[in-house]
């Protein structure tokens, strides 16, 4: 965790749109723009535009980087070639608890970049050198973070904006693919891809542009003038649990592990020799006592689940939530969190605990949309 709060390079920008800031993992940023709700739905019908700077961007330089990586991470990259971004892979650890879920981006065979949790930005790229140095591979890791800024343009809207932006090759681009060093408003950006962690980028279309700070102002205002509504975290919070993406620290962490966390878009369980592998393989096989899983409570009910919030069935407590948020695009509350395997009954009712009331809820499956 870092000490000390850092600004995002991109808030003096942020504020001149009326930002209401905060602090998140670390990083003053903009929490949201006077109505998360209005910026929630904005996203999912039209476009809107978050600075996501906070993100840790690191370039990895080495000669071995794929052989490297493919022991590291828990998913395939046995396909993964340039111009592609991963898809969140996970780093474990020994016990086969998570670290971290990261991004990868196969820029050559000898630099890739990786776009890391805000939290973890120093402890990654520790993890990575240290077992880099057991293994024996030569590679250097230069933190970006700073010099960098990272544009989401999210919505059925997107390419539009990213047409006005000058960038309308992208709008052939296939989920996860990217452009390197292409122009944008007419000056080279390091990547743009067709990415997010909003869901658009699988329901309609989502982008994020990698460039300079001074370049990533011009974008983001840019951007607005194009007509994307300017959007925080509060919004991205919810954007994701509706599409059951989890949080570091939150939803996920070194308390819990994929199988448990049902992540499987970031695993590969036919996969053989990555860290903490036997050790997942046999809790696999062995099976585990929880599951992630997400909640719907009934229209009307504008109370909101909290992270630790108990949840019950018929009075006994089952399980527990890890985060939530009301759904402007469903009209109720969310939430997701764990449920004792022997009662993770998918479609039946439950009841969670907020603040010594109890509120009916269903258990769901991911996507919740």
């Amino acid at each position: 965790m870092l000490k000390t709060a850092r600004e995002t390079p991109l808030l003096e920008t942020l504020r001149k749109y009326g930002a209401s800031v905060g602090e998140f993992a670390g990083w003053i940023t903009a929490m949201d723009y006077g109505n998360p709700l209005e910026e929630h739905v904005a996203t999912r019908n039209s476009v809107t535009v978050f600075d996501v700077s906070h993100m840790g961007r690191y370039l990895i330089r080495g000669d071995n980087l794929f052989e490297f990586f493919q022991k590291l991470v828990s998913k395939d990259l046995s396909k993964f070639k340039e111009g592609r971004m991963s898809g969140p892979v996970l780093l474990l650890n020994e016990n086969a608890h998570i670290i971290d879920d990261v991004m990868l981006y196969y820029l050559s065979d000898t630099e890739w970049l990786a776009v890391v949790n805000a939290p973890n930005i120093e402890k990654d790229r520790a993890w990575m050198l240290k077992w880099a140095k057991e293994w024996g591979y030569n590679i250097t890791i230069k933190d970006i973070t700073l010099s960098t800024a990272l544009i989401a343009i999210q919505g059925p809207r997107a390419p539009e904006v990213i047409e006005k932006l000058g960038v309308k090759e992208a709008e052939s681009l296939s989920i996860l693919e990217f452009l390197r060093r292409t122009s944008v408003l007419g000056e080279e950006a390091i990547l743009v891809s067709r990415s997010g962690w909003t869901g658009e980028e699988v329901r309609s279309h989502g982008y994020e542009i990698m460039t300079t700070v001074e370049h990533g102002k011009r974008v983001f205002e840019a951007a607005v003038k194009a007509g994307a509504k300017p959007a925080g975290l509060i919004a991205r919070d919810s954007l994701r649990l509706e599409m059951g993406y989890p949080l570091i620290g939150v939803d996920i962490g070194d308390d819990v592990n994929p199988i448990e966390a049902r992540y499987w878009m970031a695993l590969s369980l036919k996969k053989r020799g990555f860290l903490g592998e036997e050790v997942l393989r046999r809790i696999y096989r062995e099976g585990v006592s929880k599951f992630r899983v997400a909640f719907k409570l009934k229209k009307g009910v504008r109370r909101i689940p909290r992270h630790g919030n108990n949840v019950l069935i018929d009075g006994k407590v089952v399980g527990y939530v890890t985060s939530g948020a009301y759904s402007p695009v469903l009209g109720r509350s969310i939430g997701m969190g764990y449920i004792e395997a022997t009662h993770s009954y998918i479609g039946f009712k439950v009841t969670i605990d907020i603040r010594g009331k109890t509120y009916e809820a269903k258990i769901l499956d991911f996507p919740l949309i």
